[in-house]
């Protein structure tokens, strides 16, 4: 049996906003524990030239809802990026989480093959739907999770790969 495109995306991206809910909260019941505003952790980047964790989280959810709706010949929703809190954040990994499950896995059937466009400022990118993917929607994806991760750990938030990983 061979992996299907949907199982690599929806169910990948379900489990790590799953995780990556669970370490906000975290963050949250770290920052009334030790008595400081949430809002640090929000506005907390691991370098000065680096997105404040809000983008990150902003940015994992772009690319996980463009993925599917790129793979699937669909169009993603448009969230502005105006979350400033911890909850609102987790209100974005929520509209983020409902868009996926709503996404058909047969609407995937082809997108091995499908063309994706990406455009910025410095052009046009072109890729098959299975290079898009691989090379890069999943890095893209785990580069924010993994960065939002990093900075709570940064602020000692107590969190470790376990909760990265999530439960198996």
């Amino acid at each position: 049996m061979s992996l299907t495109v949907f199982e690599a995306t929806v169910p990948v991206f379900l489990r790590a906003f799953g995780n990556l809910s669970a370490i906000l909260d975290k963050g949250a019941a770290h920052a009334e524990t030790e008595g400081f505003d949430p809002a640090l952790l929000v506005e907390a980047r691991l370098v000065e030239t680096m997105d404040p964790l809000r983008s990150q989280v902003q940015r994992a959810s772009d690319t996980a809802k463009g993925c599917a709706a790129r793979l699937t010949g669909m169009t993603p929703p448009s969230f502005p990026d105006e979350e400033t809190t911890l909850p609102e954040l987790q209100e974005r990994i929520a509209k983020t989480l409902a868009y996926l499950e709503m996404v058909p896995a047969d609407a995937f059937e082809g997108a091995e093959t499908r063309a994706v466009v990406l455009r910025s400022r410095a052009g046009e990118t072109h890729f098959d739907g299975r290079t898009y993917l691989f090379q890069h929607a999943l890095p893209n994806f785990f580069f924010h999770v993994t960065t939002t991760y990093a900075i709570l750990r940064m602020k000692g938030v107590p969190i470790g790969k376990a909760d990265y990983l999530g439960k198996f």
